[in-house]
């Protein structure tokens, strides 16, 4: 069995610099599980997923980033980082980037989130995930769920469920046949610890 991947541990290297690590803890995002999934670690490195499995997940998770990043942007449109790192997403994809670049630009979206509240500061956690899917694959989820929690938090008052309802449909919309069924089962396996973000 693979080792545990705690919050902590694979969060960690994303929280904002500075913070003591009982603080850090407390501003993650509770994502991923427990015990790593087989299935979301590299070949390489004694999993089941193949490189272009993990590529499919990096440009899906920015593409869920993506479509809510106009959120962030109309609240903070003079701070690049959350655009940046969907951007380094799809350029680790392409080889441009190196997988430490992705996942540290993933890390200062999730620093651009920091004094934030409500749609733009889910909007930049949605983008700071996508970032960090290079390093650890799961948090193609974590992508997907901030940007729910962004549409809901976007919507008026009283439509927010059904807002991140319609998200949630899209993203699925956007998912290519090869990891399909690989994001729904995901999804079903850890919509507890993602904030019921995937009852769609």
């Amino acid at each position: 069995m693979l080792e545990d991947a705690t919050v902590e541990d694979a969060a960690g290297p994303l929280a904002p610099r500075g913070l003591d690590r009982h603080r850090q803890r407390e501003l993650q995002p509770m994502i991923l599980p427990k015990v790593r999934d087989p299935r979301f670690v590299t070949i390489r490195r004694g999993g089941t997923l193949t490189d272009s499995d993990h590529h499919l997940l990096a440009l899906w998770a920015a593409s869920c980033a993506e479509h809510v990043l106009h959120l962030f942007e109309s609240a903070q449109p003079d701070d690049p980082r959350p655009r940046e790192a969907i951007e380094h997403a799809r350029a680790w994809v392409r080889g441009e980037v190196t997988m430490m670049q992705a996942r540290a630009t993933g890390g200062h979206a999730m620093g651009a989130a920091r004094n934030l509240r409500g749609a733009a500061r889910h909007a930049a956690y949605a983008a700071g995930q996508a970032g960090a899917v290079a390093h650890v694959a799961a948090h193609e989820l974590g992508a997907a769920a901030y940007a729910i929690k962004a549409a809901r938090a976007s919507a008026p008052e009283g439509d927010g469920e059904a807002a991140g309802r319609l998200e949630c449909q899209w993203q699925r919309d956007q998912l290519p046949e090869a990891i399909r069924e690989l994001v729904l089962d995901d999804q079903r396996l850890r919509n507890d610890i993602c904030w019921s973000a995937f009852d769609c």
